[in-house]
């Protein structure tokens, strides 16, 4: 068929990023489904994907490399066989958020405890104030507390809600593996430290508090307790991975989309920004600071045919489109 018959190639202005976390005990990523999920308005994707907003410099590296198969006298090429399965994905976050934080680091991204009074200080946050026990009723968005313990917390505050540490070990945290931990460590609050179960409180009344977004682990479990966070923190060094599955969305001006699906991204850099000013020549002084993120693609079977992939890259065309 002459091009010129041909649809054009879609005309798109910028990249939409969603991720889910892999679940490490199981080893278990979370499949998106173009035939199904496809059409899913970009600002409420489909559970449990978490959408983390437009995303900038999105690049994709196809790293695998292949070899001629040779055979016969003189050498010549039989077949290509392909030696190594590897992929990359770069981009820049434009805001900072607990996510954004833990997605653009090589390691482990920990919680900031609100402090009891006098503690010693520590890089990665002093002991903190003792946590609470929310009520039995309590939901994602809702959480009951006795008049005392509500009053300690104030509108706008973050909270981290799970349970304690008890000498766990391996992956612990909900509803992310925030850690892998190798013996048994001492500080009761450890698992808080390293959840990704926080939310932003909206309102505090005497029976406890709203939370501005649900949590991401759903109402409290049993035995779970909750404390104040001042912020977050993640060091450069370590051994421990994030792993999560990610989804990259382009929708072009006809409203044809190209999703690129990674079943499984390790970040594969340190912590890194990008300083991007924000008027010509830098004039005013001002710059913004985004977070730089380099990710590897790990492979996963297909159970289609039992083929290793890295990455689906899928197309829906708009609406009466040529094909």
């Amino acid at each position: 068929m002459s091009n010129w018959f041909c649809a054009p190639a879609p005309v798109m202005r910028r990249v939409r990023a969603y991720f889910a976390p892999v679940n490490r005990a199981a080893q278990t990523p979370v499949l998106f489904d173009p035939s199904q999920q496809g059409a899913f308005s970009l600002d409420l994707p489909p559970a449990p994907w978490l959408g983390l907003g437009w995303i900038q410099s999105f690049a994709r590296k196809p790293a695998s490399k292949t070899a001629p198969l040779l055979t016969g006298i003189p050498a010549a090429p039989l077949e290509q066989v392909r030696e190594t399965l590897q992929a990359q994905v770069s981009f820049e976050f434009l805001s900072w958020t607990k996510l954004t934080m833990a997605l653009a680091t090589g390691s482990q991204h920990m919680n900031l405890l609100a402090p009891v009074s006098g503690a010693a200080l520590a890089a990665d946050g002093a002991q903190a104030a003792p946590a609470v026990i929310p009520q039995s009723g309590s939901t994602a968005t809702s959480i009951l507390l006795s008049s005392t313990d509500a009053s300690k917390f104030a509108p706008g505050s973050i909270i981290a809600v799970d349970i304690d540490y008890t000498g766990q070990t391996g992956f612990v945290g909900t509803p992310v593996a925030g850690a892998y931990v190798r013996q048994a460590l001492t500080d009761v609050d450890y698992i808080r430290r390293i959840t990704f179960n926080v939310a932003l409180v909206s309102q505090v009344t005497a029976s406890g508090l709203t939370l501005a977004e649900p949590l991401p682990g759903g109402a409290p479990p049993s035995g779970a307790k909750l404390q104040a966070l001042t912020g977050f923190v993640d060091r450069e060094g370590g051994s421990f991975y994030l792993e999560w599955s990610a989804l990259f969305v382009l929708e072009g001006s006809q409203r044809e989309r190209i999703f690129f699906h990674y079943p499984r991204l390790q970040t594969m850099t340190g912590a890194e920004e990008a300083v991007l000013p924000l008027m010509a020549k830098n004039q005013n002084g001002q710059s913004r600071i985004a977070l730089k993120a380099q990710f590897l693609a790990l492979p996963v079977v297909d159970p289609l045919d039992g083929e290793r992939v890295v990455c689906y890259r899928s197309f829906l065309p708009a609406a009466n489109a040529l094909v």
